[in-house]
């Protein structure tokens, strides 16, 4: 008998579908995505890059509430006391900023948003009897190629590509491209991480990679300023976070039960 990788798999007995279900299908996951990548830029331009960091952490509560009610899943004590500590090392960086901005906490926190609800909806689209992972992954970037192009002409933004001067540049270019395949490289494996695991994992997987980043930004960011509160409420983040991982990796390791098949029967 021949082997089926996975990718294959998913394609196995499926009926190539109609673009307009397929629309119907994601919707509304294309919006979710440009709103989640529009709001994280402009947050980004805002507010100092650690401080980003610490406000995207918000995600993960909101995940969590969005997989009870979207997907009617249940999670242990341990784990919501894990993303309630993140929560907590959240608010106590977050109420000693000394920059604060409040266009760039708005535009983060609709960032959190966007991005917990397209992690959540991306997770239940990925019926392998639908789609599949690398079907969603796909048409939510293709649906939105337009839309994208005509924001882009109506902020001036595609003028301004068009008239950008290093386009012949070589270096720049392999940079653009690396770029490109990096992106992909990092919607893949976020689509993957949800599917072999949850949007929740992926979230709190995300906030523990990012507490790295506010590290760095205290000695080379430039545009951090310093206060013990901050400081405390960064370590605080990340205590939740691995705390969550361990019970995790604890749950996902335990032994299942033995099946008792008389019982069954």
């Amino acid at each position: 008998m021949k082997r089926v990788d996975d990718s294959k798999k998913e394609w196995v007995g499926r009926i190539e579908p109609k673009r307009e279900t397929v629309i119907l299908y994601l919707f509304p996951l294309p919006l979710l995505y440009v709103g989640n990548h529009i709001s994280g830029l402009t947050s980004t331009s805002k507010l100092s890059l650690p401080m980003f960091t610490v406000l995207r952490k918000f995600t993960i509560p909101l995940t969590l509430l969005l997989e009870i009610i979207i997907l009617g899943k249940r999670y242990s004590l341990g784990i919501i006391v894990s993303v309630f500590t993140i929560i907590l090392g959240a608010f106590i960086a977050a109420g000693s900023d000394l920059s604060f901005n409040l266009e760039g906490y708005t535009f983060v926190l609709l960032n959190d948003i966007f991005t917990a609800a397209n992690g959540v909806y991306t997770k239940q689209k990925m019926d392998p009897k639908e789609l599949g992972k690398y079907g969603v992954l796909f048409y939510n970037a293709y649906f939105m190629v337009i839309p994208t192009m005509l924001i882009s002409f109506s902020t001036g933004d595609l003028q301004q590509v068009t008239d950008f001067k290093h386009w012949t540049n070589l270096l720049f270019l392999f940079q653009f491209l690396l770029s490109c395949f990096l992106g992909f490289l990092l919607m893949y494996s976020t689509v993957l991480c949800s599917h072999y695991n949850s949007a929740l994992t992926t979230s709190v997987v995300g906030a523990i990679k990012n507490i790295s980043i506010a590290y760095i930004g205290m000695l080379i960011g430039g545009d951090y300023i310093f206060s013990i509160l901050n400081f405390v409420g960064l370590n605080i983040c990340m205590a939740g976070g691995l705390r969550y991982s361990f019970l995790t990796l604890r749950d996902n390791n335990k032994p299942k039960q033995p099946t008792d098949v008389e019982n069954t029967s």
